[in-house]
């Protein structure tokens, strides 16, 4: 019988150091790694699950030891080396938790803590509370409150700089209220749905995808004993998950027993559910509209106006800040899935034959990271990209797609936004609308993962071709030649005699609809009506197929002159989620560090003066009549600059106060402390200066605005040192 050492020996050697030097990466399951990387979560596991057996076998060998009669003193050693082993295994176990969170040295706080101090902070501090909030609340619809106010009308006040008046854009303000033939040409009526799945006993609804997600997140975050071969299953599916069918998320929910979250009770097979909120338009409901989902509709369908506003030239944008609405089967995550939210969107329309810019050199070289398809596909990571290479390459379709993209990096940085957690990530052949040329999404992290804040879209002419053919109002552009040039020109002629035989007062809709066809729609009638003699037909506006005669339309290709040529123009949108990009700006800004006796830690936002929700705050050391007569006057003068600011004369100590104005982002605090100068301390250096009472104003504006740094102003004015700035 061979010795228990000798049979540990054995297995550990081949279980264990065998798998280290075949280590797997875990951005990409199918890529070797050098020994180096033995701490990726896949190898933890699988050397998790080797420790296991060789426990297991050693369990057994003990038994073996103790069946046999060996001696007291070997079954000794045999246990202690067992102990051994689990010691061994619990370290592999709080290496994998680590792995798993993030956190490779075990020092920072978890995701959901982190989160959970920010979020507590946000609704303590009023920045946003869930709405009807004494009713219990309602999923979904959230408060802002007045610094959180303040902070997304300053983020889209220079969101209206950076865009509408810096690219010279047409803003437009449409209804929220639309109704349904608009949202039925644009796709949404038939097509703007998740699929649902109901507990079968309850009625309770939750989104399929969702209750796979979590299931998959689950079992990868807290399953120790998950194999890696499972692992790496339940993280292919997460990868695939929006492309899954209703019958596959179906088929997935079952093989995994995925079951009601509050209840345990089964689920129904998943089906498709609307997310807009429907209503009536009028008294007599016979008028069906619906709160608008997005806001881009209400520009496509003013683009014939919005066009000749522009002096009938390309390529021009139009822009529209406003709430959409959708009715989310289960929100979740605070603001970043909501039902009532802001969007600003940006529909830049251009000759689909010249997608050059004009201004594209200013942002051909920066360089961020970007997850361009094939990356993606190959299991690699971001990286970081010069945007002018990516066009070069092909990697961004076109100059005006990539200059949007470059200025929406330039927009979300200059808020606050950490480059480092920011990246561009390209949509997969399985994401994008057959009509759409290219996509990417501007992907911010959060403790949520990365989160799709604002998503750039070359959406070809879709749009404005599914308006055209649903109203049968033309939404195109000319272009007029300098010279007359001979093209052959597709003809479509209706005979409107055999048409208004056929179709009475229907005969207008149906000429409109045969005018508007495309060519290849066109040569296939053609074709079709030589060989049959007729064709069904879909005429959108009557909304049912009729059937079209060899006499009734004249198909034809003729060559003739042209002074000007007409086309559908392509629309490049970049579409803004103005609450998710704020949540993700209060995570990036925040942090925490120690009171000045080291017995707290106080928090605090690091917000850009640019949107911080109030730019100063203003109080006199101690409670003194002339201090705050002084404190007053800075106030006013604040103020008439346009800076927004905030009095405190209160008796509370001024540490107290200074914490107070850190924690709601305040980035510049004045204390009065005589009558003729003050001192303005910083937020997060905490360093301070001595001002001239009547200069403080045009210094905080200065600084606010951007026109210096802090640095310059700490070379220009005295440096103040208190003890009062670390309290």
């Amino acid at each position: 019988m061979r010795s228990y050492p000798a049979i540990l020996s054995s297995l550990f050697h081949h279980r264990i150091f065998s798998r280290f030097r075949r280590t797997i990466s875990l951005q990409s399951p199918a890529a070797v790694t050098t020994p180096m990387a033995a701490t990726t979560e896949d190898s933890l596991r699988r050397a998790l699950a080797d420790k296991q057996s060789t426990i297991d076998a050693s369990g057994t060998a003990i038994r073996q030891l103790k069946t046999s009669g060996a001696s007291k003193a070997e079954i000794d050693e045999a246990v202690k080396a067992l102990n051994a082993l689990k010691l061994e295994k619990t370290s592999i176990e709080n290496q994998l938790k680590a792995s798993i969170s993030g956190d490779a040295n075990g020092s920072a706080i978890s995701r959901d803590a982190f989160r959970q101090a920010v979020v507590n902070t946000l609704e303590r501090r009023l920045f946003f509370i869930p709405a009807f909030k004494i009713y219990r609340g309602v999923a979904g619809l959230y408060d802002y409150g007045p610094p959180g106010c303040a902070v997304k009308s300053n983020v889209l006040a220079f969101w209206r700089q950076h865009f509408v008046l810096e690219e010279d854009m047409l803003e437009v303000d449409c209804p929220c209220v639309t109704p349904e033939v608009v949202l039925k040409a644009s796709g949404h009526v038939d097509k703007f749905t998740d699929l649902m799945v109901k507990d079968e006993k309850t009625g309770n609804c939750y989104r399929a995808d969702h209750l796979l997600k979590d299931y998959c997140k689950d079992k990868l975050e807290n399953d120790l004993a998950l194999s890696a071969d499972k692992a790496a299953e339940l993280k292919h599916v997460l990868a695939v998950l929006d492309d899954l069918s209703g019958e596959q998320l179906g088929a997935k929910i079952k093989e995994y027993g995925i079951v009601a979250p509050d209840t345990k009770n089964p689920l129904s097979d998943p089906y498709p559910f609307n997310l807009m909120f429907q209503t009536q338009i009028g008294p007599s409901g016979a008028s069906t509209g619906y709160m608008r989902p997005e806001t881009a509709q209400g520009i496509f369908v003013n683009f014939k106006d919005l066009y000749y506003y522009n002096g009938n030239k390309l390529p021009f944008a139009a822009a529209q800040i406003g709430q959409a609405f959708r009715n989310e089967i289960s929100p979740r995550q605070g603001l970043l899935r909501v039902r009532e939210f802001t969007l600003a969107e940006i529909e830049h329309f251009v000759d689909p034959d010249d997608k050059s810019h004009p201004k594209y050199s200013e942002v051909s070289n920066l360089e961020f990271l970007m997850f361009p398809r094939d990356e993606q596909m190959s299991g690699q990571s971001a990286k970081r990209l010069c945007l002018g290479e990516a066009v070069s390459k092909g990697v961004v379709n076109n100059q005006t797609l990539a200059y949007f993209i470059g200025r929406v990096y330039l927009f979300l940085t200059r808020l606050g936004i950490d480059q480092e957690r920011l990246r561009f990530r390209q949509h997969l052949p399985n994401e994008m609308a057959h009509y759409a040329a290219d996509c990417w999404d501007a992907e911010i992290e959060s403790s949520y993962g990365w989160i799709e804040c604002v998503g750039i879209a070359d959406r070809s002419a879709y749009d404005l071709r599914a308006h055209t053919d649903k109203s049968g109002v033309a939404l195109v552009a000319q272009e007029k030649f300098a010279e007359p040039k001979e093209v052959e020109k597709l003809v479509i002629t209706p005979v409107k005699k055999e048409l208004g035989l056929a179709f009475k007062g229907n005969q207008k809709m149906v000429v409109e609809a045969l005018e508007a066809m495309n060519e290849k729609e066109a040569l296939d009638m053609k074709a079709a009506l030589e060989t049959k003699g007729e064709v069904e037909f879909e005429v959108c506006t009557l909304e049912k197929t009729v059937t079209i005669k060899k006499s009734m339309v004249s198909i034809s290709k003729e060559k003739k002159k042209e002074h000007q040529r007409v086309f559908t123009p392509s629309v490049i949108e970049p579409s803004f989620g103005i609450g998710r990009i704020i949540y993700c700006l209060y995570e990036h800004s925040f942090y925490m560090r120690p009171s000045k006796a080291g017995d707290e830690q106080l928090n605090v936002f690091r917000f850009p003066p640019l949107v911080a929700p109030i730019k100063c705050t203003v109080f006199p050391l101690v409670q003194n009549q002339q201090y705050e007569e002084v404190a007053k006057q800075i106030s006013r003068s604040l103020t008439a600059a346009g800076i927004s600011n905030k009095k405190d004369i209160t008796g509370t100590s001024i540490g107290k106060r200074y914490a107070r104005t850190d924690e709601l982002g305040v980035p510049f605090a004045v204390t009065v402390d005589s009558t003729s100068s003050v001192t303005i301390r910083e937020r997060d250096s905490k360093d301070q200066i001595r001002v001239n009472v009547d200069e403080v104003a045009a210094v905080i504006k200065d600084v606010s605005e951007g026109r210096c740094t802090w640095a310059d102003i700490l070379q220009k004015y005295p440096a103040h040192t208190s003890a009062s700035a670390d309290e």
